[in-house]
């Protein structure tokens, strides 16, 4: 199956044996292998300080890869299918502002869908592309988002021949996914990139009983968490190309923009252990929490007033296939949102759930959930019945999107002000507003300010969800209309 030795960890093995070899460590970091007697090192231990060093002799280096950095990476790039894989140490994030630095210039066009991460965004402004949006398949039951339509994204494609690349997300948070091999086929044909966000979906490559991963489809990069849903520690992440349509060169000097020169190692060391342990057992340990999901569901779906999400409703609903490691339980039959639900498990059980929506609510497994886990999220949710409501759970499933006035660059850098919420409406915003997790644009920089997306901040902030923006309180920044000269092709 795989060509190179993936019990092997060589970047783990080195800087495990710098740590314990007792030098003087008379470089950076301040903490010197750990010498520095504080509360922190005394719960953690020495070792993790002493894997915690940054390049010294022999270690490699992430900018330049000639040693054990490039062996890892080539084994990682082995174990997901890939033919180079880049190790990242500031999250998928900056996989995916790679991804599309790399494949656009100002002004030159990506499709992508309306309801990518924040971080797409982020590419848009740094790269300066402009932005042909789709409309995801819209899951008004539940209220959510989910994959890419086909017809939309040809008759898309015919209007924008021009476009560098489709970017799709692949799956969604909630773990839906779209037909990517007939993505890839058909951007392919139009000598089109395909950028794939694959933040939840690092493990889709070790099980046939998950959606196609990327690599699998036929895509040219993708990104993904590997601490998200494979077990490496918070923050890293991979990025992975396949094919010869995309600049390794360009890729590595973006990479070395975006990043740190001083690497996290226990990050590398991390990525590097959860590869050899993924390829070697993930298809048995994942096939055991498969069962286990399924196991859970049917327990969910045995008590009233809750259902647990399968395949077959995410088929009715015109989703092309579901990673079953994840659990949607809608809740708003019991008459509470999931919001309601989310702080109840959290305060009287103990159990804290990966986001909530107005009618669902979202558990992430892995191959570290355990059926005791789930025993006592299955209680957790028994005990949901005691606040059940006689009242019917309503919310406005927005399917248009805000229009757009200048590419997400030039308004980042056009003149700004700041106004409270409730003025805002018809001006052209500066900033991301999002609802966190999952981390999904309401409106952009550029975009017009509708009484959408004022309804929509005013219904998640009496839910008492984290609202992310640049600006405190009530206020917002938007394009200082007045004092900015907008030139002809600012699109």
């Amino acid at each position: 199956m795989y060509k190179l030795d993936q019990s092997k960890t060589p970047f783990f093995d080195k800087i495990k044996a710098y740590g314990m070899s007792h030098t003087t460590p008379l470089d950076v970091p301040g903490h010197k292998l750990g010498a520095i007697q504080n509360e922190f090192r005394e719960f953690l231990g020495s070792n993790v300080f002493r894997l915690d060093a940054n390049a010294p002799r022999g270690l490699d280096n992430l900018a330049k890869r000639k040693g054990v950095i490039k062996e890892a990476q080539a084994l990682a790039a082995d174990a997901f299918g890939a033919d180079h894989a880049y190790f990242l140490i500031n999250g998928t994030s900056q996989g995916i502002i790679t991804m599309i630095m790399s494949a656009c210039k100002a002004k030159e066009k990506i499709i992508i869908p309306r309801n990518v991460h924040k971080s797409a965004i982020n590419g848009l402004i740094l790269s300066g592309a402009m932005p042909i949006f789709m409309k995801p398949h819209i899951d008004s039951e539940l209220g959510i988002a989910n994959g890419i339509n086909i017809s939309e994204l040809k008759e898309t494609i015919e209007e924008n021949p021009d476009a560098k690349a489709v970017f799709v997300i692949n799956p969604t948070y909630f773990g839906v996914t779209s037909n990517l091999k007939e993505i890839v086929k058909l951007a392919h044909e139009h000598d089109m990139l395909v950028l794939v966000d694959e933040a939840h979906g690092a493990h889709f490559g070790f099980s046939e009983y998950l959606p196609i991963s990327a690599m699998e489809a036929g895509a040219d990069m993708s990104a993904f968490s590997v601490h998200k849903t494979v077990g490496s520690l918070t923050q890293s992440s991979m990025l992975l190309v396949k094919g010869e349509r995309v600049n390794v060169n360009l890729v590595q000097s973006t990479l070395n923009i975006l990043q740190s020169t001083s690497p996290s190692s226990l990050l590398m060391a991390s990525l590097d252990t959860t590869r050899s342990y993924m390829a070697l057992n993930g298809p048995e340990k994942l096939k055991e929490l498969i069962a286990l999901a399924k196991y859970a569901r049917g327990r969910i779906n045995r008590i009233k007033g809750l259902q647990a999400i399968t395949k077959d409703y995410v088929w009715s609903h015109r989703g092309y296939d579901y990673d079953e490691t994840k659990i949607m339980v809608k809740v708003s039959d019991l008459g509470i949102t999931g919001f309601d639900a989310y702080n109840i498990l959290s305060s009287e059980s103990n159990i804290q759930m990966e986001l909530a929506e107005t009618h669902l609510i979202l558990a992430v497994l892995s191959i570290g959930t355990t059926k005791e886990d789930l025993d006592r999220f299955i209680e957790g949710l028994k005990n949901l019945k005691k606040h059940k409501k006689d009242e019917t759970i309503k919310h406005k499933i927005r399917f248009t999107y805000p229009e757009t006035y200048a590419r997400p660059r030039e308004a980042y850098h056009a003149p700004k002000r700041f106004i409270k919420f409730e003025d805002a409406l018809n001006e052209v915003a500066a900033e991301n507003i999002m609802v966190y997790p999952p981390g999904i644009p309401l409106v952009i920089p550029g975009e017009i300010i509708n009484q959408d997306i004022l309804d929509d901040l005013d219904f998640y902030r009496e839910q008492g969800s984290t609202i992310l923006s640049d600006t405190e309180g009530d206020y917002v920044k938007v394009v200082d209309k007045d004092n900015w000269i907008k030139y002809e092709g600012d699109l």
